[in-house]
């Protein structure tokens, strides 16, 4: 029991608010089996005193405060009416208890901890969007003041309908930022009573953030039906001249296991890297797009003829408004998606080879420059929040009628000459890319604890993979998330070929 935070029991006071389009085109998938819950795994060295169960609660019950979404259960009517509730605490302690609930200690290896949360039962649920875990090898004296280091692993679990990676990094550098500071656990108390009472002391307004789709609201003379149409004939265009024939072979009737093999490359060929790609006027970002296609290039066997395309995620938080009723609270999701289709031939001498990867990372540049700068972005965001809201709810119910056996029968398919014949539209791999995290972690301020290593991912359905690239703590991580159960071992091949690819043409 806490010693001195006291009940103050209120009546208990319920916010509620319903999912944006697409938030529901997250949720709904994540149901049965978790697909996309996300994690942040952090390795790192601390003191053990720091590490004790109190102090590190005292922090994720703060920061559950300032970000009531993590502590939000979800409420599902209706296809159409599903609801974040926040049932606000009590007291300071009543956080406190909640926070405790979702904390867990483990002795386990970070690579057994990612896998029991990437494959084994799901962890999350409607009623815990958010889990944390702390595992680790602590010295023998974990005293308070004890200083000696000892080895820990923090994984933090949440639901990707509560937020998006930038998300997630923030969370890490506040969480350490509080854990390693000069404060004791008397303060961190005091901070957790004084941030309870800030806002439910004696306040009674909604701090529950805004869903994506109200932040990218368009003016009201932009919402006649004439500027819906045109919004949607212009999504639909630019959908129209997105061109990729290639995708991995699936297996199926296979049980889902994802693997996550990761390379990080130190801190001295990271520079090299980085300055190899300002000289070639491309981020790394660009480059790994680059990569990726010549991977595949060396990789696939047909269809060279036909481009292929990349999917990638879109940070919209530089260009959403502020929410009013939470400007403090960065866990919302807020994260479009765009494309980049680059052609599939190479010539088989390796001659002009380099010129041509530099061409395709410039050409991914320019592709990535078009989404992000486009005075149609955030039109054509709306349009595919409301077309992936749309298709979650569809097959959301078809999934449930197929479960209860209620599923009619599918019309019978269109006849050849009734089909507009159109080119293939298929993504071979989408591409996480989240820059420089050093940029979000302020390694500096955390004064008691090296934080050394990274790594992320999420629960993914059947067949999924996706490319993970950043730098922390000064290196570049390289990482390929995928069902190494539904996909045929050109997979494999496919990541040695990356590899390859960094080492030719990154340094």
């Amino acid at each position: 029991m806490l010693s001195s935070i006291q009940r103050n029991p209120s009546r208990r006071r319920r916010l509620e608010r319903q999912l944006g389009d697409t938030e529901t085109s997250y949720f709904l998938p994540s149901r049965k089996s978790g697909v996309n819950d996300m994690y942040l795994h952090l390795g790192f060295r601390a003191p053990s005193g720091l590490m004790r169960r109190r102090r590190v609660c005292f922090v994720w019950a703060f920061l559950r405060l300032k970000h009531p979404l993590l502590s939000s259960k979800v409420e599902m009517q209706d296809y159409d009416d599903i609801r974040f509730v926040y049932q606000v605490p009590d007291s300071a302690m009543d956080a406190y208890e909640s926070a405790d609930a979702s904390l867990d200690y483990r002795s386990q290896s970070k690579e057994a901890m990612i896998d029991s949360y990437l494959n084994g039962p799901r962890i999350l649920s409607n009623e815990r969007p958010s889990y944390l875990i702390i595992s680790g090898h602590p010295a023998k004296d974990c005293s308070p003041s004890a200083s000696a280091l000892g080895g820990f692993d923090l994984l933090l679990c949440a639901a990707h309908f509560l937020g998006d990676g930038m998300a997630l990094h923030n969370f890490g550098n506040d969480f350490f930022t509080l854990l390693t500071s000069d404060w004791t656990d008397e303060n961190l108390e005091s901070m957790l009573s004084d941030e309870w009472y800030s806002w439910w002391g004696g306040k009674n307004g909604n701090r529950l953030p805004s869903h994506l789709e109200d932040r990218l609201a368009l003016p009201p003379m932009a919402d006649t039906k004439f500027h819906r149409i045109a919004r949607r004939v212009d999504f639909e265009n630019s959908q129209a001249r997105l061109i990729g024939g290639h995708s991995f072979p699936r297996r199926n009737g296979n049980t889902r296991k994802t693997v996550v093999p990761t390379v990080c490359i130190d801190a001295e060929r990271t520079k090299r890297t980085l300055k190899k790609c300002q000289a070639q006027s491309v981020s790394i970002n660009a480059a790994l797009f680059s990569i990726v296609n010549i991977a595949w290039a060396k990789t696939c066997d047909r269809n060279w003829e036909i481009p292929m395309m990349m999917y990638s995620a879109l940070n919209l938080r530089p260009v959403l408004a502020a929410n009013d009723g939470c400007d403090d609270s960065y866990w919302y999701l807020a994260i479009g998606f765009f494309n980049v289709v680059l052609p599939t031939f190479i010539p088989k001498s390796d001659h002009d080879i380099e010129k041509i990867f530099w061409r395709r990372a410039r050409a991914a540049k320019e592709q990535t420059a078009q989404a992000t700068k486009s005075p149609m972005l955030a039109s054509r965001c709306l349009e595919m929040a409301r077309k992936r809201g749309m298709q979650a709810r569809r097959w959301a119910r078809e999934d449930d009628e197929k479960e209860r056996g209620t599923c009619r029968a599918s019309p019978p398919p269109l006849r050849a000459k009734d089909v507009t014949r159109r080119p293939p539209c298929a993504a071979l791999v989408g591409l996480s890319l989240l820059g420089n995290l050093d940029a979000i972690y302020n390694h500096a301020a955390f004064l008691k604890a090296e934080v050394h290593t990274l790594t992320t991912g999420s629960r993914q359905r059947a067949g999924g993979i996706l490319l993970f690239g950043y730098t922390f703590a000064g290196k570049l991580w390289i990482s390929l998330g995928y069902d190494e159960a539904g996909l045929d071992d050109k997979v494999e091949q496919f990541w040695a070929n990356i590899l390859t690819a960094m080492d030719t043409f990154l340094g």
